[in-house]
């Protein structure tokens, strides 16, 4: 059989997916009554980091012990990555020695060409251009919460980043609408847009995407590697700050979602992030438990 990857939500069926939300849902739960269960002992999974890291790194780390086995962390300083050893060849070599690989990188492409060479499942723990574990965090918090996602509204405000083209992913899995506001110069890629089937469209203004939405998603405006375009983009996105004007044309029983960190006063104002319908907490702790049940789910 071949190899279950995960370098994208689409690489698994809508079905399954809403199975590990469920189970890791149960996960949670019986964690907290003191009962993890313990069906990967023995297991390694490798990390290799590109990109620094709080969430990702902590989650996967701990959700290996909690399932019994064990995490390694590699960053290229620390391997034969850092000196030109070529991606297929690691690939190979991990693959005879741990059972899964994490990797948080730039390019999307490095991912796509260390699966091809693995034998064991791989994870995109962030790339440019999705962040489907990310993805799979947040709609646990919704069905946590709020129940089904299938028919709701979903509003992304800001960069049409690696987060916006997971959740476009995300509105044809889970079969909800998803509107986008983002600058003309910063539009997702269209043709994952296009492959929505129609569950994603752009709006024509921040107030036109969210208005009567169920949820509402942001990130920051200046991610990893953008450093240097800080000040443009500070310019850019002007007037796309997710605030409580804002959310207020939101449905009254609206979520807010950021993938953190955030930056008060610039994508999201401190009273958003920091208020009543901000459950940014509960979702970066399911970081945790929807990983846990991916794991489960790709080492069988």
């Amino acid at each position: 059989m071949p190899v279950q990857h995960f370098l994208t939500l689409s690489d698994i069926e809508a079905a399954d997916l809403q199975a590990i939300i469920e189970r890791a849902n149960r996960m949670k739960q019986a964690l907290r009554e003191g009962n993890p269960p313990v069906t990967c002992p023995g297991r390694v999974l490798a990390m290799i980091f590109e990109k620094s890291s709080t969430r990702t790194r902590v989650s996967f780390e701990t959700a290996m012990v909690q399932l019994g086995g064990h995490a390694i962390f590699l960053s290229p300083e620390d391997t034969q990555l850092g000196r030109g050893e070529p991606i297929e060849d690691t690939a190979r070599v991990l693959s005879r020695m741990v059972d899964c690989v994490m990797i948080r990188t730039f390019e999307h492409e490095k991912l796509e060409t260390y699966a091809r060479h693995s034998t064991v499942p791989v994870i995109n723990g962030l790339s440019d251009t999705y962040h489907p574990c990310q993805l799979l965090a947040d709609m646990q918090t919704f069905f946590e919460l709020r129940g089904s996602i299938q028919g709701r509204k979903v509003a992304w405000v800001g960069d049409g980043n690696n987060m916006c083209h997971s959740y476009i992913n995300a509105a044809r899995l889970f079969d909800f609408s998803l509107a986008i506001s983002c600058p003309a110069s910063h539009q997702p890629d269209q043709s994952i847009l296009d492959a929505s089937g129609g569950h994603a469209a752009l709006a024509e203004s921040p107030s036109a995407a969210v208005r009567g939405a169920d949820l509402v998603v942001t990130d920051v405006w200046t991610s990893m590697g953008q450093e240097e375009e800080m000040e443009d983009r500070l310019e850019v996105f002007r007037g796309y700050q997710v605030n409580a004007e804002l959310m207020a044309q939101a449905d009254a029983d609206a979520l807010f979602l950021h993938c953190l960190p955030a930056h008060r006063g610039e994508e999201v104002s401190a009273e958003v992030i920091d208020g009543p319908q901000s459950v940014v907490w509960d979702e970066a702790g399911n970081r945790l438990h929807s990983q846990k049940a991916l794991l489960e789910y790709l080492l069988g």
